[in-house]
């Protein structure tokens, strides 16, 4: 890829995707909000990186995209609004999400961009009790943020089909690392660890996949370069483990017991029981397979959050 663009630059995958095609020697577009304070996490003066002024909730900045990007090879839509903690309290705001999609994949193809690579999520399929999690798995969203993420997938699918352009959708499972958001589970058990402060988990009985920020980048550069155009793509590590084996890592690393499994009930009393992505096509299409075990991610990702908590 000679030029990409790509929303979400400053998010945790984006600044991991930046990185990684500039490293390639790839040309990046990042939209990025007006004095975001997240601006400092991309390597501003850096050869290749173009900044571009965007805001995800103003109609206008998105309809201004042509003006603003020459064509890409591929435009990559991470950003998403209304996510963290809260991105299930309101069915309206998710709805919208799905219209800035489709608004700006429109941008994106007029603007000259060839391929449009979103981002999907786990939360399209629903809670599954299966030893794996593939792109034909039958989807059955039980949130409103997972309904808005499929609701978008087909969408965007059909309308990249009537601006006659290319159309991938990673959907992205656990994901974790340096910029995660401080109310994640990994983030915020770490920080408390750190601290010393008490921690409070689920029996932890349920498989988990998780997948190191920086494999991500690499994923979606991967994807965005050799992904198959109406491809749906599940990212992730391909291995899953008990959430216990994950939270045994986590303290061992920081040098502390584990305390507070088994703290707070299962919802509804029945966990996902399984949550592993089925990563062969994507392997088999772009060649992508992940390099930083969770351990090396844990040990990276707290150095990241010691600056934070002593700085």
């Amino acid at each position: 890829m000679d030029r990409i663009a790509v929303t979400g630059a400053t998010g945790m995958i984006g600044t991991a995707l930046v990185q990684e095609a500039l490293a390639r020697g790839t040309e990046v577009y990042a939209l990025v909000r007006k004095d975001t304070p997240k601006l400092m996490r991309l390597p501003v003066g850096a050869e290749g990186l173009h900044l571009v002024t965007f805001d995800l909730s103003d109609r206008e900045s998105i309809a201004s995209l042509p003006e603003k990007l020459p064509p890409c090879d591929v435009f990559y839509h991470l950003a998403w609004g209304h996510t963290g903690s809260a991105r299930n309290a309101s069915v309206m705001l998710q709805a919208d999400n799905v219209t800035t999609c489709l608004e700006i994949l429109d941008a994106a193809a007029n603007a000259g961009c060839r391929t449009f690579v979103g981002a999907g999520s786990q939360a399209e399929y629903g809670p599954k009790d299966l030893p794996m999690i593939s792109p034909d798995t039958p989807t059955n969203p039980t949130t409103p943020y997972g309904a808005a993420k499929l609701a978008a997938c087909h969408l965007s699918r059909m309308l990249a089909k009537e601006k006659g352009i290319r159309w991938i959708w990673p959907r992205i499972f656990s994901v974790y690392g340096i910029y995660d958001k401080p109310s994640s589970m990994i983030a915020s058990s770490l920080m408390k660890m750190l601290l010393g402060e008490p921690t409070h988990f689920s029996p932890a009985r349920h498989r988990w996949d998780y997948l190191f920020s920086e494999d991500a980048g690499r994923a979606y550069y991967a994807i965005g370069e050799r992904g198959r155009d109406g491809s749906i793509y599940c990212v992730g590590s391909g291995e899953s483990w008990p959430l216990l084996t994950f939270l045994e890592e986590m303290a061992e690393v920081v040098g502390v017991p584990l305390t507070g499994v088994g703290d707070i009930p299962y919802k509804d009393g029945i966990p996902p029981r399984n949550l592993a992505a089925d990563i062969t096509s994507l392997t088999v299409d772009t060649g992508f397979v992940p390099l930083v075990p969770f351990e090396e991610g844990i040990r990276r990702t707290l150095e990241y959050l010691e600056l934070i908590a002593f700085s």
